[in-house]
C-alpha cells in the first residue's frame, strides 16, 4: 500500500526481482540506480508508452547493452519500479499497524493508511502510470498479488490476536481480500475526475472498515 519515495532504503531481500542479473559491485549498483532514476524521470514526464530503452540508456550515461544485461526490455524496468514501490509500501504497512491494540486502534491505523496510499497515488505520476496498466500486464498483475497477499498476512495476523475465537482461515481470507479491493479500488478512483474519485475511496473505507474492525 503507500509507497514513499524511490529513494528510500531497499533491503537486500526486497531488491527487485525483474532484474535479468543482480549488480554485485557498487559501481554496478550505482549504474543500475542511475538507470532507475531516468527511468523514473521520463515515466513521470511522458508515461511508460513513450519510454525508449535507447533514450534511458542515453540519459543515463551507459550504453545500450549495459542497460540490456540488467534489463531485457521496458517491462522490466516498470516491474522493477512496482516491486520497489511495493517493497517500501510493506514497509510502511509495517509500521502503520505495528501499534494496534484493539479495534479502535485498527480503525485508526487502517483509515490512515487508506488516505495515504491514495495521497500517494494523486502525488507520483509514476506510480499512477505503471498501476494503471496492471490488468493488461501479467507480471504487474503477479506482483500486485503476491504484494496484497504479503499485507493480507499482516493484516490477518492482527485480526487473529484481536479476534482469538475467530477461524483463522477466515480471517486471512478477508484480510486478504480488503487489501486486493484496495489496490483495485485506487486504480479506479484515479481513472476517474477526482471528486467521484474521492467518494470511490471513502466507500472503499467505509467497506473495509466495517469488515475488519465494526464497531
Amino acid at each position: 500500500m503507500p509507497a514513499p519515495a524511490l529513494d528510500a532504503p531497499v533491503a537486500a531481500e526486497d531488491q527487485a526481482t525483474a532484474l535479468r542479473r543482480a549488480p554485485t559491485q557498487r559501481r554496478s549498483r550505482e549504474r543500475v540506480e542511475r538507470m532507475l532514476a531516468v527511468a523514473t524521470e521520463l515515466i513521470a514526464a511522458k508515461g511508460s508508452d513513450a519510454m525508449r530503452m535507447g533514450e534511458v540508456a542515453e540519459k543515463a550515461g551507459v550504453s545500450i547493452g549495459s542497460l540490456y544485461q540488467y534489463f531485457p526490455d521496458k517491462a522490466a524496468i516498470i516491474r522493477t519500479l512496482a516491486e520497489r514501490y511495493n517493497a517500501q509500501g510493506r514497509a510502511c504497512i509495517a509500521d502503520g499497524l505495528a501499534d494496534v491494540r484493539d479495534a479502535a486502534g485498527l480503525r485508526d491505523a487502517f483509515g490512515r493508511l487508506i488516505d495515504i496510499y491514495y495521497g500517494q497515488f494523486l502525488a507520483e505520476p509514476v506510480m499512477r502510470d505503471i498501476w494503471s496498466g496492471t490488468q493488461a500486464d501479467k507480471g504487474l498483475r503477479d506482483i500486485d498479488l503476491e504484494d496484497s497477499r504479503i499485507n493480507g498476512a499482516v493484516l490477518a495476523k492482527i485480526l487473529a490476536r484481536l479476534r482469538p475465537g475467530a477461524d483463522p482461515a477466515a480471517l486471512a481470507a478477508s484480510a486478504f481480500l480488503v487489501m486486493q479491493l484496495g489496490e483495485a479500488t485506487m486504480r479506479l478512483a484515479i481513472s476517474v475526475d477526482r471528486r467521484e474519485g474521492d467518494v470511490l475511496v471513502e466507500a472503499y473505507k467505509r467497506m473495509a472498515l466495517r469488515e475488519i474492525a465494526p464497531d
